[in-house]
């Protein structure tokens, strides 16, 4: 997958020595803002004030945002932002929000948004981990999507990879008890590792039911580079852990 295509996560990553002195703070994703083009940034003018969330260092209540009740679900990353309007599209009983810091993405998304005229998907352009941290209220998520985050391939880079103990953990505790945490990746060797740091992570139940993968379930789209890619037998990982405690 194209590096314009990957999951735009900007998460901070804390690294702490054996002792728990904290070494340093990595991003795991490099920023990239681009140009928004006119249709974006007119797309952000028009429709951020109905779909668009401000970082504030307060919990929110999800009755208020949707104006209703609900299943949430929330991805993180999610580039251009077609898969999620589909998503959002083929779903109208469930409420939606992305969480992206390309702005150009955020534009575009919500540009799709709007020619679907949807109601149910919030976006917002933050850092992950601190809109964990500060919004998202414990327990309040039905499912979390990590589709295609950045691989970061090269062994000296595998730190900078979003899926870490510390972050499944951040993860786990927003959803649910049952809320799955779903992820998503066409390198094998990043699908291995995400299984190690899920198995090793408590209060998670793999669903798998032959082997740690699933088929891609019907809910999340098949992108064109997806298909593209399954012509040429590249593979892709699913994965689907429920919340147990």
């Amino acid at each position: 997958m194209s590096q314009e295509s990957r999951t735009n996560a900007d998460v901070t990553l804390t690294e702490y020595t054996e002792d728990g002195k904290l070494v340093r703070k990595i991003r795991s994703f490099v920023r990239r803002e681009g140009r928004l083009t006119k249709g974006q940034q007119l797309a952000l003018e028009n429709n951020w004030a109905n779909m668009g969330i401000d970082f504030d260092k307060q919990p929110l209540n999800w009755t208020e945002v949707y104006g209703r009740e609900g299943h949430v679900v929330l991805e993180i990353g999610f580039g251009m932002g077609a898969s999620l309007v589909e998503m959002a599209k083929n779903a109208p009983e469930k409420n939606f929000i992305g969480i992206e810091v390309h702005s150009p993405g955020v534009g575009a998304c919500l540009m799709a948004a709007e020619a679907e005229s949807l109601t149910n998907l919030r976006v917002m352009c933050h850092d992950a981990v601190e809109v964990f941290e500060h919004m998202i209220p414990d327990g309040s998520l039905d499912t979390v999507q990590l589709f295609f985050p950045d691989p970061w391939h090269k062994a000296r880079h595998h730190k900078r990879r979003i899926v870490q103990p510390a972050f499944v953990e951040m993860v786990r505790k927003k959803l649910k008890i049952g809320g799955i945490f779903h992820m998503a990746t066409d390198w094998e060797n990043y699908a291995e590792h995400m299984v190690d740091v899920m198995k090793a992570a408590p209060g998670y139940e793999n669903t798998a039911q032959d082997g740690d993968y699933i088929p891609r379930p019907e809910e999340r789209p098949l992108t064109k580079f997806e298909a593209r890619g399954h012509r040429l037998g590249h593979g892709v990982w699913d994965m689907k852990f429920a919340r147990t405690e």
